[in-house]
C-alpha cells in the first residue's frame, strides 16, 4: 500500500523532472484550442497516460519489441509532432500536396483528417505519440518497471496507474494554466494566425529533438545545473518502502557468505531469495554487436552484473579479477554483464565508455544505465557492487566494493555446480582461487583520506572557499593546509559537478595514502606539474575526461601533494586515493 501511495506521488513529481521538461511545450501547445478546451486538455493528457502504460507493457510482458532499436522510436515519435507542428503552420498542407492526400491511408489518414476536423483523434494522437520517448527519470517508475512487474502483473499494474494518474493529474493542471493564459490574450482565436504558426515551429523544434536526441542532451545539462532534481525526493520516499532496501534482506547473506554446498529447490528459493530485476531501460549496448540484451534472455546461465563506471578506481581495480572470471568461466556456463551506471556526465557518452572498454580489455557485454533505472531497480548505492544470479533468475550472492573476490570466485563456482547438477552435464569446475598478473593489491585499512569532490554538489573538503556554492571565486591558499582538506588557488569557475581554472591555478591536498588519483579532462589538453612535499614529481598531459594516475607511491604516508596548471583550462572532477 505505501508503494501505491508513492507510486502515485512519483506520477505528480515528474512533472518537473528533466525528462519532461523539454515535452512541455508539445503536452500544453496540443491541449490549447478554440472551444472545449479543457476536453481538449483531458484528450491529451490521458492518452500520453494511457500510451505509457502500454508501450511499458508492449516491452515488458513480451518480446514483441525487444529487438527494435531505441532510434526507431525516437524517430516514430519525433515523426508524428514534425508532422503536427507542418500542419499548424500549414493548415492548407494536404490539399495543396496532392501526393500526400494519397498516404491518408490507415494511421496517416486519421493524423491528417483527425487534427483538420478538430475530433478527438487529433488529440489522442498527440498525447500517444510521446508514449515511446516518456523516458520519466522516475526512480519509483523504474522499480516497478523492472522489479514489481516481473514477479507480479496484477501489483505491477495496479503501480503503474496509480503513477499514471498522478501523472496525468499534473499534466493536466499544466496544460489547463496554458489555456488559461493563451485564452486570456485572445491569440488563439484565429487558427491561421500567427499563434498557431508559432506551435507549429515549437512543435517541429521539439520533433527534431526528440529524432536528434537534443531533448536527452537538454535533460543532461538541466540536471548538471542542479535544478528539478526530483530524484532525490523519490528515493528519499522510496526507504519507507520495506522491501526496496537493497533487497539486502531478503538475499540474507551476512558478509556475503557462501552457504553449504546443498543446493535450494525452487521452492525455497521462492521463500528465501529475490528474482533479479530485468535491465531497464538501457541507453547503448557495448560489446554485442549492436544486439540489445536482456537477463531474461540469459535466464539458464549463471549471471554475474557488475555495476560499475570507468573513472571510478574502485571499479577499475576489480576489472582484472572480472575478466579473468569470465576467461575461465564462459564456456562453463557463466555470463557477466556490466551495468555501466556514470557518476559524471561524461561517463553517459557511449563513445567515452567504448573506450574504456577497450583499455580495460573487457569482452563481456555492457549496458548503459545513463538514467539510472537498472540501479534504482536493485535499489543499489555503490560502484563497484555485483549481483550473481542462478540458473533460476534468482539473486544468490551480493558484494559491495572492492574485495571478496576469493568469496565472489567460491560463489561463481557453487552457482555453475549447480547448473551443471541441473542439466545433467559433468562438474568440470576448478576451485583454483587465483590472483590476475594484472591486479592492483591496495590495503584499504592503511588509506586515510577520502574521496574528494571539486563540484558544489558535493565539495564539503573545500577549506578556502565557499563549499557547495556555484559560481566564479578566486582562492588564495594560506600558510598552513589542514590534512585532508581541499585549497584551490586562482581563479576558478565552480559547477556542480566540476571546478574549472581560468587562467593559471594550482590545488594544493594534504593526503595520508599510498596512490593518488584524479577525475579530471581538458578540452584543449593540459599539461600539468605533480609535486609530492615540494619534488616535482613528473608532468602529466590532461586531455580525455577520465581517471589519471598523479602519485604510484611506495608508502602509506603523509604526503602534500600540490599540482601546478600554468597555463591552460583543467577541469577537476575528483580525487581518489589508494
Amino acid at each position: 500500500m505505501i508503494l501505491f501511495l508513492i507510486s502515485f506521488i512519483a506520477g505528480i513529481l515528474t512533472i518537473l523532472a528533466p525528462c519532461v521538461l523539454p515535452l512541455l511545450p508539445v503536452i500544453v501547445g496540443g491541449s490549447i484550442g478554440e472551444g472545449k478546451s479543457l476536453k481538449k486538455a483531458i484528450t491529451v493528457t490521458v492518452s500520453l497516460a494511457v500510451s505509457v502504460i502500454l508501450f511499458t507493457l508492449l516491452i515488458k510482458a513480451s518480446t514483441l519489441l525487444i529487438g527494435i532499436p531505441a532510434e526507431f522510436w525516437k524517430g516514430f515519435s519525433g515523426g508524428i509532432i514534425i508532422a503536427f507542428g507542418l500542419i499548424m503552420l500549414f493548415p492548407g498542407l494536404w490539399e495543396k500536396l496532392p501526393f500526400l492526400s494519397k498516404l491518408s491511408i490507415g494511421g496517416n489518414k486519421i493524423l491528417a483528417s483527425g487534427y483538420k476536423k478538430k475530433n478527438i483523434w487529433g488529440d489522442v494522437i498527440v498525447g500517444a505519440s510521446l508514449g515511446p520517448v516518456f523516458s520519466t527519470c522516475s526512480p519509483t517508475y523504474f522499480l516497478v518497471l523492472a522489479a514489481v512487474l516481473p514477479e507480479s502483473f496484477t501489483l505491477g499494474i495496479l503501480y503503474l496507474l496509480a503513477y499514471s494518474v498522478g501523472l496525468s493529474l499534473a499534466l493536466l493542471a499544466v496544460a489547463f494554466v496554458g489555456q488559461k493564459i493563451v485564452n486570456k490574450v485572445g491569440v488563439v482565436a484565429d487558427p491561421h494566425g500567427t499563434f498557431k504558426k508559432v506551435l507549429g515551429i515549437i512543435f517541429i523544434l521539439v520533433g527534431i529533438a526528440i529524432i536528434t536526441g537534443f531533448d536527452k542532451t537538454l535533460q543532461i545539462k538541466i540536471l548538471d545545473a542542479g535544478f528539478f532534481d526530483v530524484t532525490k525526493i523519490e528515493q528519499k520516499l522510496l526507504e519507507l518502502v520495506p522491501s526496496n532496501k537493497s533487497q539486502d534482506d531478503k538475499i540474507n547473506m551476512e558478509e556475503n557468505e557462501v552457504k553449504g554446498t546443498a543446493f535450494l529447490s525452487l521452492k525455497e528459493k521462492k521463500k528465501t531469495l529475490v528474482l533479479a530485476p530485468q535491465i531497464s531501460t538501457p541507453d547503448g549496448f557495448i560489446n554485442t554487436g549492436g544486439r540489445p540484451i536482456t537477463l531474461r534472455e540469459l535466464q539458464g546461465k549463471v549471471v554475474l552484473l557488475d555495476i560499475w563506471t570507468y573513472s571510478c578506481i574502485n571499479c577499475q581495480r576489480t576489472l582484472p579479477y572480472v575478466n579473468q572470471w569470465y576467461s575461465s568461466y564462459k564456456d562453463q556456463g557463466l555470463e557477466i554483464v556490466g551495468l555501466h551506471t556514470p557518476e559524471f556526465a561524461f561517463e553517459k557518452v557511449q563513445a567515452n565508455v567504448q573506450k574504456a572498454v577497450n583499455n580495460f580489455n573487457i569482452k563481456y557485454p555492457v549496458v548503459l544505465d545513463n538514467d539510472y533505472s537498472t540501479w534504482n531497480a536493485y535499489g543499489n548505492r555503490f560502484w563497484p557492487r555485483k549481483y550473481l544470479i542462478d540458473i533460476d533468475g534468482y539473486i544468490v550472492y551480493d558484494h559491495i566494493g572492492e574485495g571478496g573476490y576469493k568469496e565472489t570466485e567460491q560463489a561463481i563456482q557453487k552457482a555453475l555446480a549447480e547448473r551443471a547438477a541441473r542439466m545433467g552435464m559433468e562438474d568440470t569446475i576448478s576451485e583454483t582461487i587465483s590472483t590476475p598478473v594484472n591486479a592492483i593489491l591496495v590495503d584499504s585499512s592503511r588509506v586515510k583520506s577520502p574521496e574528494v569532490y571539486f563540484g558544489s554538489a558535493r565539495n564539503q573538503y573545500l577549506a578556502n572557499g565557499k563549499s557547495q556554492v556555484s559560481g566564479q571565486q578566486t582562492f588564495l591558499l594560506p600558510s598552513d593546509v589542514a590534512p585532508n582538506s581541499l585549497y584551490l588557488a586562482g581563479n576558478w569557475n565552480i559547477t556542480s559537478e566540476y571546478a574549472e581554472n581560468q587562467n593559471s591555478a594550482s590545488i594544493v591536498f594534504n593526503y595520508e595514502a599510498k596512490n593518488v588519483y584524479m577525475a579530471a579532462g581538458s578540452d584543449a589538453g593540459t599539461e600539468i606539474e605533480i609535486y609530492q612535499d615540494d619534488f616535482l614529481v613528473k608532468k602529466v598531459m590532461i586531455g580525455d575526461e577520465k581517471l589519471y594516475t598523479l602519485i604510484n607511491g611506495s608508502d602509506y604516508g603523509k604526503h602534500v601533494l600540490r599540482i601546478s596548471i600554468p597555463s591552460g583550462s583543467l577541469k577537476v572532477f575528483t580525487f581518489t586515493f589508494g
